[in-house]
């Protein structure tokens, strides 16, 4: 599995510039948002993955899409429940444990184990997080271990911004893959969708993690 997501678009970056004559302008007219990396299906099949919970949904405020997301714990909500659904239904191979058996595990053992639903998993969008630091990493280790093998699949935000299009919405889906053992990210994308509401938008994202499927 790939480690360093943005030093492949890099790399990538340099041969399109190669490949036009070195022309910067004519690399930055053409230059257009790559496609989500695919999920490593084959690096995580037939283990048990730990699917955590989404913590950070928010949308651009001129989308103006207060009724559709409701509240924080309404958009938290679908987002988690959605992302659930397609990981059970479209990556069959994988033996998922999802949110909720998390969540139950941790009220089970409460100040032994973090709440999912509290964990600084957002901070986990950011390129240049490799090493997980602490407190964070031995939260996954430790909440991991007690449900899953090594290996944590983490949506760890989404957002909504406006288009060009009237009503229609981009969503930015942020997805990792962690080694709880060795505390690192071992593959990280952004997935993105467009849509007139949340769900679609959202489920457009998704998509790209699985290309191929309907």
């Amino acid at each position: 599995m790939a480690r360093h997501l943005s030093l492949s678009l890099l790399l990538a970056g340099a041969l399109v510039a190669a490949g036009c004559g070195g022309s910067t302008q004519q690399a930055d007219e053409e230059q257009v948002e790559p496609k989500a990396a695919p999920l490593p299906i084959g690096g995580i099949a037939s283990q048990k993955v730990a699917l955590y919970p989404i913590t950070m949904v928010i949308a651009e405020r001129r989308l103006d899409w207060g009724e559709l997301m409701g509240t924080r714990e309404e958009a938290l909500h679908m987002a988690d429940s959605m992302i659930a659904e397609f990981f059970t239904e479209r990556v069959p191979e994988v033996d998922w444990v999802m949110p909720d058996e998390l969540r139950r595990m941790a009220r089970q053992a409460p100040g032994l184990l973090p709440d999912p639903d509290r964990m600084g998993t957002a901070m986990l969008r950011e390129e240049y997080i490799v090493e997980i630091p602490d407190p964070l990493r031995s939260q996954l280790r430790n909440l991991t271990g007690v449900v899953g093998d090594r290996y944590a699949v983490i949506p760890s935000a989404l957002g909504f911004f406006a288009t060009e299009e009237e009503g229609i919405a981009r969503a930015e889906l942020y997805v990792v893959v962690v080694d709880v053992r060795k505390g690192f990210v071992e593959w990280r994308t952004k997935a993105t969708g467009e849509g007139d509401d949340p769900r679609d938008a959202l489920w457009e994202a998704l998509l790209e993690l699985v290309p191929g499927m309907p």
